[in-house]
């Protein structure tokens, strides 16, 4: 059974580097049986990272809004009268409590962990432990759920790197800053947050995301070199197959990707189950 040690083992072979910024896509159950669960798989990616290490996460709240995937399987079939008493009781978007959805334990971890820091967006937050924490998490505009003005253009600027613990590239959540970069449509968001005295609702307007396409992106980055090698390190950490990506050159590839390839024949246009 994995222990700290050796996930810590594992993470260093894959290239995870001391003081650098890693943003995490997990899945604990790939990892497999694990002493101390997320906590033990937390504490090995930040030993990796060492102190001056940062480690980011989604934190994503999907059912906090009347478009996503989430919330329209929630009120499926629902009568008029159903749907308003159901949107009345949606808990509104408070970041030091509301937990994350469908992002996974550890990411959940990280959120609670003593010390983190959370961006306010009320529907695509990103939490984060470590010395570059509060700059990565402040200022997330609320009408950029995953562009320039969020964490993804952060952790862009400052090199981070991509860990896809045991999870493909379909969750790639740093693929959507490429949206932003091409001229994407938009639409209008809806989601409850917390006003001055009461819960309310709140619109904006922002990029339409699409990550239908996700899984396609990541296979064909995997055909890219660069000196004769792929910037993709892959590895197994605990029993998860995991891939460490560079988020610069990533983001960088997938704007290429958009471009010349999103609307070739056989790519079925569909929405993130972000918002």
């Amino acid at each position: 059974m994995p222990d700290e040690a050796s996930l810590e083992a594992d993470l260093r072979s894959l290239g995870c580097g001391r003081a650098s910024t890693l943003l995490v896509h997990a899945s604990l159950r790939s990892v497999g049986p694990v002493r101390g669960g997320a906590r033990t798989v937390v504490r090995a990616l930040r030993s990796a990272l060492g102190s001056d290490g940062t480690l980011a996460v989604p934190t994503f709240t999907p059912g906090n809004s009347l478009t996503s995937r989430t919330y329209l399987a929630r009120t499926q079939d629902m009568s008029e009268r159903r749907l308003a008493e159901f949107q009345d009781g949606m808990e509104p978007f408070e970041a030091a409590s509301t937990p994350s959805e469908g992002m996974g334990a550890i990411a959940e971890h990280v959120r609670t962990a003593e010390g983190a820091a959370r961006s306010v967006h009320p529907q695509t937050s990103f939490a984060a432990l470590g010395p570059r924490a509060t700059r990565i998490t402040a200022h997330h505009a609320r009408d950029c759920l995953l562009g320039e003005r969020s964490p993804l253009g952060r952790l862009y600027e400052c090199g981070a790197d991509i860990l896809l613990l045991g999870v493909g590239f379909e969750v790639c959540s740093a693929f959507h800053l490429a949206e932003y970069r091409v001229s994407a449509p938009t639409r209008r968001y809806d989601c409850k947050v917390m006003g001055r005295s009461a819960p309310c609702w709140t619109s904006f307007v922002d990029v339409d995301l699409d990550d239908s396409d996700f899984g396609e992106l990541g296979l064909w980055l995997e055909t890219l070199t660069s000196d004769g090698r792929s910037p993709i390190a892959r590895g197994r950490v605990g029993a998860a197959d995991s891939r460490l990506v560079p988020l610069r050159w990533a983001v960088d590839a997938a704007v290429t990707w958009m471009v010349s390839g999103r609307n070739r024949p056989g790519i079925a246009a569909g929405k993130a189950d972000r918002a």
